[in-house]
Parts: structure tokens; C-alpha cells; sequence
């Protein structure tokens, strides 16, 4: 398979294409910078899968067959994704959100793009300002962005020129359930990691979109996202729910991997939630050093009775009488510990 760097076109609406709910999911990651051969890093789908996909996005339209990688595939400036980076232990929660924060001279930008919407644009018919949306180019095309009404936001998208700078505009200020909605059916947008930040901080985030675009994130990623200061309460309270679901379906390695580099943090949004004999055994397999970690497994009413008395047998624990005593009022420590 060639290596190249499929994009999609960002006026095309994918909720309008006959796709499956698997080929949607590859459609959502062409950013114009990931190779097909990292599509199946991306996604976890074999070659032919992602072959099959997008043959079918090239068949209806919705992004040009490519030749080498930088070629064809490669998209033009404006519509560059910045791809997500992974998580890395070191990184506090809000690490990602901070990435590609806006400088003072867009920030400057959007003051005076605003300005001229409050000014001159809101004074106008709402029909008049979804009609000049159509084909409106610089500056007035960033200050409709700053629009309330959905009818000018679904013009914008239809606008040549409307990019990435105004995508991230639309994704912070609009506040409308179908402006966010349309914003986030774009995959060319949805895929930029300024988009994501700036929906993740818009109140009205419609959680149907949050789950689409956050759903299928590493444990690690979700996680992040429950303790945020950078996020409102509601969205931390879908994302909770996206963690939760999405830890009944993670593999071991996953759900121990956010358990050690938590701490065992996790495990308070995780209540009531049990781990299956694979992650217990992995989890046993360790040594554990972090005194914080035993106290969040003691507190865990789930832990499994094999993860308690493994604890029990640790030298952290066996130097600490509070620990150890912790440990022997869980309700699944073993019944034999005192001897």
C-alpha cells in the first residue's frame, strides 16, 4: 500500500455519506499528515480494512487519491491538522490542552475580529449575514465567526476560505448544539487538536459530540480530561462517563497502565467498577513503591482479594503499620493476613 497522506475535503459532512460506522472512524483520523501505513497505528485495523475505506471515500468524493506521501495527499496550509500527541506520564492533565495555545497576536486578531462583528456585522439581517457568509473573505470571515445564529455558521463552512483559524474560532465561541455539530461532522477540523481544545472548553459542548470525538481515547487521555481545570464541570461530568465506559471494554494493560501512572486516582470516578482476573494478575506482577498508590487500592472497595494480599507482601506495606492496617480492613483482604 502506498504511503500516502490521505485528506479529507472539509466541506464534506460525513454524517451525509453511506459509511460504516468503521469506515467513519478512519475518516476521522485523515489529517492530511498521518500515512496510511500509520492509519494502522491509529486505528488498530489491518491494512485491508483501511484499504477498503478508503477506497470507499475516494469512490464518494470525500478525498483525492494520492500518490506518494507529501503528494497529492497533502494538505494545503490552511486546512493542516496538528496531530495529538500522546500522553507521557510526566505531563500534568492539561499538558495536551496547553499545546498550540493561541499567541498574543491572535489573540490580538480575535479581539479586533470580534469587534468588527459587534460593530458593523450584528446590525445586519440574519439572513443577510448567513448570505455574505457564503463567499466572505478576510476579516469579515473570521468576525462571522463570532455569529450566534446556526444558519451563518453552516454558511461559513460552506466558504472556501473558511480554515482552520476559523474553525477554531466557530469551536470557541459558537453556542449553538448544531453549529458544534456541523463544526464537528468536518473531520479535517474535528481532527485539530486547537478544534478539540477549544470545544472541550465551550460550555455548550453537546455531549453526543464530546463521546464521538473522545470515545475512543486511551484511558490515560479520558482520564486527563475528569481532572482538568481548564474544562467546565459538565463536560468533566461526560467525560467520567466516557471513562467508565470505556474502561469496561480496555484491555489489561491499558487499565493498569492508567492505574500505576494515577497513582490510583483513577479509581475514584471508577467506583463500583471491577477488574478482571488478567489485570488483577498484572497488577500482582509489579512492585509497588508509592505509598499513595496502596492507599487508593485499600480505598477501592473492587480490589480484587489477589491485588490485596500482594499488597499485604510488599515491603512498603511491611514497613508501615497504617498501611498494613489499612490494607487488613478491606473487605476483600484475606482472611489468614494476621498469622
Amino acid at each position: 500500500m502506498a504511503d500516502w497522506k490521505p485528506l479529507l475535503d472539509a466541506r464534506i459532512d460525513l454524517r451525509g455519506l453511506p459509511l460504516t460506522a468503521e469506515e467513519g472512524f478512519v475518516a476521522s483520523r485523515l489529517d492530511g499528515a498521518t500515512g496510511v501505513r500509520e492509519l494502522g497505528l491509529v486505528t488498530g485495523l489491518p491494512p485491508e480494512k483501511i484499504a477498503a475505506a478508503l477506497d470507499k471515500l475516494v469512490s464518494l468524493g470525500a478525498v483525492a487519491k494520492g500518490g506518494d506521501a507529501g503528494a497529492k495527499g497533502a494538505p494545503p496550509a490552511a486546512l493542516r491538522a496538528e496531530p495529538l500527541p500522546e500522553p507521557t506520564p510526566e505531563a500534568p492533565p492539561e499538558a495536551d490542552e496547553r499545546e498550540g495555545e493561541p499567541t498574543q497576536e491572535e489573540e490580538a486578531s480575535t479581539g479586533t475580529h470580534r469587534q468588527l462583528f459587534e460593530t458593523t456585522l450584528r446590525a445586519l439581517p440574519g439572513d443577510e449575514r448567513a448570505s455574505r457568509a457564503t463567499a466572505a473573505g478576510e476579516p469579515e470571515l473570521s468576525a462571522l465567526c463570532f455569529d450566534p445564529l446556526f444558519p451563518v455558521i453552516r454558511a461559513l463552512l460552506d466558504n472556501p476560505g473558511f480554515g482552520l483559524p476559523q474553525a477554531r474560532l466557530v469551536a470557541a465561541h459558537h453556542h449553538t448544539a448544531l453549529g458544534l455539530e456541523a463544526l464537528g461532522a468536518r473531520a479535517a477540523f474535528a481532527a485539530d487538536a486547537g478544534v478539540r481544545r477549544a470545544l472541550l472548553r465551550n460550555p455548550q459542548l453537546p455531549a453526543g459530540l464530546m463521546r464521538r470525538l473522545f470515545g475512543g481515547r486511551r484511558l490515560l487521555e479520558q482520564y486527563q480530561l475528569t481532572v482538568s481545570r481548564e474544562i467546565p464541570e459538565q463536560t468533566r461530568r461526560i467525560a467520567r462517563e466516557l471513562l467508565r465506559a470505556r474502561f469496561t471494554t480496555a484491555d489489561a494493560d491499558e487499565r493498569v497502565e492508567l492505574i500505576l501512572k494515577t497513582e490510583g486516582r483513577c479509581l475514584t470516578p471508577l467506583t463500583g467498577l471491577p477488574v478482571d482476573g488478567k489485570t488483577a494478575a498484572r497488577l500482582c506482577a509489579r512492585t509497588f513503591t508509592s505509598t499513595l498508590l496502596v492507599q487508593n487500592v485499600a480505598r477501592w472497595a473492587a480490589a480484587p482479594p489477589t491485588l490485596i494480599a500482594h499488597l499485604l507482601r510488599q515491603e512498603l506495606v511491611r514497613r508501615s503499620p497504617a498501611l498494613r492496617a489499612l490494607l487488613l480492613r478491606h473487605p476483600n483482604a484475606p482472611s489468614d493476613a494476621n498469622r
